[in-house]
């Protein structure tokens, strides 16, 4: 990447939703987009069944649903369009009681739904070379590490058709998409400073109650 670019976020216009040609700045990455680079992306639609159900579904729900859907409806509508009879739920052990609600909603529409925490195997922070200032409790005894690896690998192991992801930590929720075999969708994003809304700092960005400002 060329140092400096301008990106869509330097874009005011948003002409790409009407392929608006005529609005389009000169920086636009539509405008200076490679044609090749445009069909590879157009042939994993038609090439790929999998991705392709995956694009239609979700456009299928967007316009339906859009600004009348929660997240949690739209997820569950998805598991059911996509026929997907084994979902894995990959959740923070801090929000195992969301994943358990959660659960419940898609066993009482005949979907089986497994949850794995995500401090299974219970292996110290130790193993990862975290000193004890670093752990949560100071180094009071053991202090389980996350395994989003684990996580990952044992609903592999299951062959779950989709995997949800219910508030793993910035870096292990890279981890677990990473290492799964299954697509993956995230419901909840954890944030427990602003009630798991992390959006909410970026609203605030350039208010007096912001942390970003110099």
């Amino acid at each position: 990447m060329e140092e400096g670019q301008l990106s869509c976020t330097d874009c005011g216009t948003r002409a790409c939703q009407t392929a608006e040609e005529k609005n389009y700045p000169n920086f636009c990455l539509t405008r200076k987009l490679d044609p090749a680079l445009l069909q590879e992306s157009l042939d994993v639609y038609v090439n790929d069944a999998e991705q392709q159900k995956i694009a239609r579904i979700s456009a299928e729900l967007e316009g339906e649903f859009y600004c009348r859907m929660t997240r949690v409806e739209e997820t569950i509508e998805f598991i059911l369009r996509m026929g997907c009879p084994s979902v894995g739920i990959a959740s923070c052990v801090g929000l195992l009681n969301e994943a358990r609600i959660f659960a419940r909603l898609l066993h009482k529409r005949g979907i089986d739904a497994v949850t794995v925490g995500c401090k299974i195997g219970a292996v110290d922070k130790s193993a990862l070379g975290i000193p004890d200032r670093l752990k949560v409790n100071g180094g009071c005894g053991h202090e389980s590490m996350c395994n989003p690896v684990l996580q990952a690998k044992f609903l592999n192991s299951l062959k779950t058709d989709l995997n949800v992801m219910i508030g793993l930590c910035v870096g292990h929720d890279s981890l677990f998409i990473r290492n799964s075999e299954a697509p993956v969708t995230v419901m909840v994003v954890k944030d427990r400073v602003l009630g798991h809304n992390p959006a909410a700092a970026l609203y605030m960005a350039n208010t007096s109650y912001s942390r970003f400002k110099s």
